[in-house]
């Protein structure tokens, strides 16, 4: 429906302008939220089993149980998946700008709202925690489908793939943001309030102002998000969906003119049918779109269900590889012993020990992961990096699991954490970007933000698989060495056995993703065939390839 409405032409072959790199930094602060929100309560789990669940005379420090710790590390990813359904669909009922700030606002204040988490007896304090990092996972879900439409849509389509995946490589410097904030802070207080390791002295090993440090570094998630709110207010909605939705060419024309400065502008003046012809053209639009397939319908089914299916489901198999090894990289760290025992150390020291550990992963192989993604994209195409990436993390994971044994050993760990960064870049320079970038591309304006909803939250879902499947699958095989209130599990080898098989078939289902490199979005969506059928009056667009 988009053939003969010449801004979304101007738009396709408009030169790169400041304002594309504004809209980069606007919605990617969302995601720098998003990934230090989601992923900064790893690093506090321990220290809030230390001060909650301390038992007197216990040999190691107190831990969550496992309920409890199921819910904290996965209440906000089942939020985030009710988020990302929601304002997928609000985003195209209501149009993208109209609930953009909203998510951005609710992440705000339940960051805060978090670290304020009330009561000092451990029930109430880890139920009011969870019920704030629900509704801040729901905000969460709702940047998801909302910032990647938006950037797709103002996108020029030679660099579309690397303006969408640079706003999804914030979360990279998210992730960064929370180590190094952690370090400072429990480094801070580790000088402010010296305590002796747990095995010398139980009970004064956690200091009371332990309780501030988790809270600081929760509560700090919302400074970003509140510094972009106001210019998230000020972007105006989409050319694409003003015109092909809301169907009012005018408004886009002015709108993209505004952002986009004058030659936006120009080219839609200069190739601007006469007005006869520019009415009969909307008169046509407004008929298809009457007769518009739907998400449910037949015709969608057959033109976009096979993307839909590839989409969701390599989707849903990076996300349980991908988050089961964020949220417990502290537990495959201690494991392999590149973190003490915690009985070594007291309750500050540790948070300092799983932050600088996750700290060197994320500036090693997170962080640069996703940059090579924004640079090559355009490059080599999403479908490339994608196989690419699932390749590499099914070699990767296979190599730390099979020869498990020989990398415990202490000469020998150092090459384990190589390894396992190996993975982390290969999934940031592959499915982790990928995933992100090609449902914005390849569906209908009209359900573009459902359908990315709908990936998302299949994403999701593997995550909270992930996050509470491998909690009780990596406990050791034997149950007197298991965390306490655990069964026994499969241990943390046939655990990687298991995450190296999961990506293998991400790799498979892979296939059933089109390549959108080059293309526009209404080639890749079919609303460009839908409007050469109806009418031949724009001869300035390519076929189709179907």
């Amino acid at each position: 429906m988009a053939g003969d409405l010449q801004v979304l032409n101007a738009l396709d072959v408009a030169k790169t302008q400041w304002y594309h790199f504004t809209a980069v930094i606007i919605a990617g602060m969302g995601f720098f939220t998003d990934a230090y929100d989601l992923f900064c309560i790893s690093l506090v789990t321990k220290l809030l089993g230390r001060i909650y669940y301390h038992v007197d005379g216990a040999p190691k420090p107190g831990s969550l149980p496992p309920n409890v710790a199921a819910a904290v590390n996965g209440v906000a990813l089942c939020g985030t998946l009710a988020g990302q359904l929601f304002f997928g669909w609000l985003g195209d009922k209501l149009g993208r700008k109209k609930v953009y700030g909203l998510t951005l606002m609710l992440m705000v204040i339940c960051s805060v709202a978090s670290g304020l988490s009330f009561g000092h007896e451990p029930k109430s304090v880890m139920a009011t925690l969870c019920f704030f990092r629900f509704w801040l996972g729901f905000g969460i879900g709702g940047d998801y489908p909302l910032s990647a439409t938006i950037m797709s849509e103002y996108a020029n389509k030679k660099t579309r793939g690397a303006f969408i995946a640079a706003v999804f490589a914030m979360q990279g410097f998210g992730i960064l943001s929370g180590g190094v904030f952690a370090i400072i802070i429990s480094s801070a207080f580790n000088f402010w309030f010296r305590a002796p390791p747990y095995e010398v002295d139980p009970a004064a090993s956690t200091v009371p102002q332990a309780d501030f440090v988790w809270r600081i570094i929760l509560m700090v998630g919302a400074l970003p998000a509140l510094m972009t709110y106001y210019w998230r207010m000020k972007m105006p909605e989409t050319a694409r969906y003003t015109a092909l939705v809301a169907k009012d060419v005018g408004r886009a024309n002015k709108d993209m003119a505004k952002v986009l400065d004058t030659e936006i502008e120009a080219a839609v003046v200069e190739q601007k049918p006469p007005a006869a012809e520019e009415e009969e053209i909307i008169a046509s639009r407004r008929q298809q779109q009457q007769q518009g397939y739907g998400l449910f319908s037949r015709e969608f089914l057959r033109r976009h269900g096979t993307h839909l299916l590839g989409t969701t489901t390599t989707w849903f198999l990076l996300d349980i590889a991908f988050y089961s090894q964020n949220l417990f990289q502290k537990d495959i760290f201690s494991a392999v012993g590149w973190i003490p025992p915690p009985q070594t150390m007291n309750a500050i020291q540790e948070v300092y020990r799983i932050a600088r550990a996750q700290t060197l992963i994320a500036m090693v192989s997170t962080v640069p992961g996703y940059w090579f993604t924004v640079v090559l994209i355009d490059v080599i195409g999403r479908f490339a990096i994608q196989l690419i990436g699932f390749f590499f993390m099914t070699v990767f994971m296979f190599a730390l699991a099979i020869p498990y044994d020989h990398w415990r050993q202490s000469g020998n760990r150092i090459w384990f954490v190589v390894l396992y960064a190996l993975t982390f870049f290969f999934a940031n320079f592959g499915p982790n970007a990928t995933t992100f970038v090609v449902p914005a591309e390849i569906f209908p304006a009209r359900v573009r933000s459902t359908c990315h909803g709908i990936s998302a939250a299949s994403g999701k879902l593997g995550a909270i698989v992930g996050a509470f499947g491998f909690l009780y699958l990596a406990q050791d095989q034997d149950k007197a060495k298991a965390d306490a209130g655990y069964p026994a599990g499969i241990g943390v080898r046939n655990s990687l056995i298991v995450l190296g098989f999961v990506n293998l078939l991400g790799l498979l289902f892979t296939f059933l993703v089109p390549e959108s490199k080059g293309k526009s979005l209404e080639e890749m969506s079919g609303e460009q065939e839908d409007d050469d059928s109806a009418s031949n009056n724009n001869n300035n667009r390519t076929v189709p390839v179907v």
